[in-house]
């Protein structure tokens, strides 16, 4: 029966195409072997699977789909995945490639089925976050029950399979690495059915197009240089570095963002893909640049960002030993500085998430214990055969991690070794400094090839049960080893010499209160953990927050401080708690005031840091995405206006809200101005920002071209303004919106001055 389908069916006959594929020498004549093989193929009436369950949970989609009703008549691709899996991550640019090869209309749908490993991922808000993090834009179903990766019998993450306009299995790919065979089969596909395919839409609607912009996003890990009391932030959503004030939380340094990017030079001009790992020493501070596969240095005294490993592509090689930017690695998530033979700090261990290793960026010459002597700018796997597993072993090549994922070095004896957060084995090894000695430390199990002992057990060794750790922090002081165990949103804290694991805070569930107890703060998937005398950082990665633990008084605080950011007669508020940055400020620009103190009690002190950016040297931070225009929001049309090429038209909005309520400080109120078609009347120019203050109304300025360029119809601007306000403290909250389109009649001859158009809303 067709219900019965499964890749034991499909193997065999797909097996007999892959060897013909692997003898071809030409692309026409692999494409000629596909489309025999799907004429052959297209016969079989045994090859039809299964559709989605009724009543699973869909993202990026306004209704849930159907491979009889809405995919019918599309060829569908399955991707297979769990989010935490590095595999999955490492196939979804070639996923992005496939998207923007085939749209949609052109007969080519991907489907993200989700089926877990860890009960953490289970939960759709989690899945929600992977989806933003990873900038997931096809439809995702929640197959929670793993229903049809079981009626499929699919074995491992991740698993493509591609399917005809009936719901008919073509093909599979098991694992990464296909990126060229998968663009094979989906263009033989498409042209073979052709006739058969439909163009309609499916009803995409990304989940992202429904949230408010955040100042940080999915920040991953964090880093402390305790003697110039800097904290490193790495905001990976932004794709971006901060460098924090410690001391006051000033924002010192923005460099890269807010969107992808490869590129070294000058700060302002420096992009990153999805950072993670971080390491500061004085002032260099050294990135996981991890979708580029790449180390970067950002010299914050020269203000210029470098490459110092890593070809900018995945790399598959598991030895290394060339010289860092000849070097191919492999997802990059964390790193260390250390000592290897050689000056002090000399070296950079890596946590190579993506071949399941522990490599070594020789900074200056040194040498690997069991190892060779390495020239400056050497970059080498130091421990772990590339097999996923958890093996432990004396000799560190013979050993094995799965997925490791958070460094932290103890040089000083009796310990002296890194501590490797192993997050797919759910366990916290530790390798030899003097002899690269991979051993167990808590969680995981005996077996080296059980990955899924998992759980949320304080204990000893091996009785010990985590889920997922990515990261971990030692202090010397008190010889005691901090981990982010990040699917049960809590952080852990492991004594070395008897290797007891116990819980120091955080509810076991998803969430954001603040304490006052550590038993009481709450945390989301935290990935990211640095300690800096008895002040604990950690990167609240699904909470998009920094949050500080204070050791000696068992709480997290929140002395709030205001940060006031004056730049192109903007205002950007922000808040900062104790030691942490809270949220960024929404600008970039060299003239910050900054009020610190109790803000409700008018206890204020005010100074001026013309130092607390980077200059002329920092992009401006302003609005980069706002939410989708609600269904519901006002939409007003205003009277035609006349203005000359060059002048300045400025939209002056009064707005009012209901008696009783005020603007919600914790949610970003901001505007957007568009053109309507017609972007080059703001070229260059800010098109968005915040609103922090409705008792002045909001400017918003347009200078037209000094040139005007022909239309079709007459241009207009359009003002878009989104308020998050709460009827009484603590209570109903709610975000209103409102639309205004102005249109303008341009008078060619060359004007200047300004012409304001004054206009009201109540909300």
């Amino acid at each position: 029966m067709a219900s019965h389908c499964s890749l034991v069916t499909l193997f065999p006959i797909q097996s007999q195409l892959d060897y013909a594929l692997d003898d071809a020498t030409t692309q026409q004549e692999k494409e000629d072997l596909v489309y025999q093989y799907l004429k052959k193929i297209d016969e079989r009436e045994d090859l039809k699977i299964p559709d989605f369950q009724p009543g699973l949970e869909w993202l990026n989609t306004t209704e849930p789909l159907s491979l009889s009703k809405e995919l019918a008549g599309k060829v569908v691709l399955l991707d297979f995945f769990t989010y935490c899996c590095i595999n999955c991550m490492h196939i979804l640019p070639d996923l992005h490639q496939l998207e923007k090869r085939h749209s949609v209309e052109d007969g080519l749908v991907i489907v993200g089925v989700h089926s877990a490993k860890f009960p953490n991922e289970k939960v759709l808000d989690n899945i929600q976050s992977a989806v933003l993090r990873y900038d997931i834009c096809h439809p995702v179903v929640n197959d929670s029950e793993a229903t049809l990766w079981h009626e499929l019998e699919v074995s491992c993450w991740p698993t493509l399979l591609l399917l005809g306009p009936r719901g008919n299995l073509l093909f599979s790919l098991v694992g990464e690495g296909h990126s060229e065979r998968l663009t094979l089969f989906a263009d033989g596909a498409l042209r073979y059915y052709r006739e058969q395919l439909k163009t309609h839409s499916v009803g995409i609607k990304l989940y992202r197009d429904s949230l408010p912009p955040s100042i940080l996003s999915f920040p991953g890990k964090v880093a402390v240089d305790q003697g110039n009391k800097k904290l490193v932030i790495a905001d990976t959503g932004h794709h971006r570095i901060l460098v924090v004030s410690s001391a006051t939380g000033e924002l010192l340094h923005v460099v890269g963002g807010p969107g992808r990017g490869r590129q070294d030079g000058i700060l302002s001009e420096a992009s990153f893909n999805s950072p993670q790992g971080v390491a500061i020493k004085g002032d260099a501070v050294y990135v996981a640049d991890t979708e580029n596969h790449l180390i970067r240095q950002v010299d914050l005294v020269q203000g210029r960002v470098s490459t110092l490993a890593g070809v900018g592509t995945q790399g598959t090689d598991k030895e290394g030993g060339a010289m860092g930017p000849q070097q191919p690695i492999s997802s990059p998530w964390d790193m260390t500085l250390g000592t290897a033979g050689g000056a002090e700090d000399n070296v950079l261990w890596i946590a190579m998430a993506g071949t399941h290793q522990i490599w070594a960026l020789f900074l200056e010459d040194g040498k690997l214990p069991k190892g060779g002597d390495y020239k400056a700018g050497t970059c080498v796997r130091w421990a772990g055969s590339g097999s996923e597993e958890n093996r432990n072993n004396a000799y560190p090549h013979k050993a094995s991690f799965a997925q490791p994922s958070g460094l932290a070095l103890a040089a000083e004896e009796p310990w002296s070794c890194l501590y490797v957060a192993d997050s797919e084995s759910s366990s916290i090894r530790t390798l030899a400094l003097k002899d690269g000695a991979v051993k167990h430390l808590v969680g995981g199990e005996r077996d080296p090839l059980n990955l899924f002992a998992f759980g949320d057990v304080d204990g000893k060794g091996v009785d010990a049960k985590l889920q997922h750790p990515l990261g971990v922090a030692w202090s010397a002081e008190q010889s005691r080893l901090y981990v982010a165990d990040s699917y049960n949103h809590k952080i852990k804290v492991v004594d070395p010499k008897t290797k007891q694991c116990t819980t120091l805070a955080g509810t076991g569930e998803a969430g954001d209160a603040l304490g006052p107890q550590f038993s009481k703060t709450c945390f989301n998937e935290p990935g990211g953990i640095c300690i800096s005398g008895n002040l604990l950082y950690v990167a609240d990665t699904n909470n998009h927050k920094i949050k500080v633990l204070n050791l000696d008084s068992n709480s997290v605080s929140l002395v709030r401080h205001v940060c006031v950011c004056v730049c192109l007669k903007r205002v950007c508020v922000c808040n900062l708690e104790e030691g942490l940055l809270h949220f960024v400020c929404l600008c970039g620009f060299a003239l910050c005031v900054w009020v610190k103190g109790d803000t409700e009690q008018n206890n204020v002190s005010l100074h001026i840091s013309t130092e607390c950016t980077d200059s002329a040297s920092v992009k401006p931070l302003g609005v980069t995405k706002v939410p989708t225009l609600p269904k519901s929001a006002a939409r007003k049309d205003l009277p035609p206006v006349t203005a000359s090429a060059g002048q300045t038209v400025i939209l002056s909005l009064t707005m009012s809200l209901p008696e009783g309520v005020k603007l919600t400080n914790e949610a970003p109120s901001c505007w957007a101005l568009s053109a309507e078609g017609n972007e080059w009347l703001l070229e260059n120019q800010v098109s968005s920002g915040g609103i922090v203050d409705l008792t002045q109304p909001l400017r918003v300025s347009a200078k037209l071209p000094a040139a005007v360029k022909e239309s079709d119809g007459n241009p207009s601007l359009r003002l878009s303004v989104w308020l998050f306000y709460c009827l009484e403290e603590g209570k109903a909250c709610t975000m209103k919106a409102a639309s205004f389109s102005q249109p303008l009649q341009i008078n060619a001859s060359p004007g200047d001055g300004e012409v304001t158009v004054a206009f009201a809303h109540s909300f």
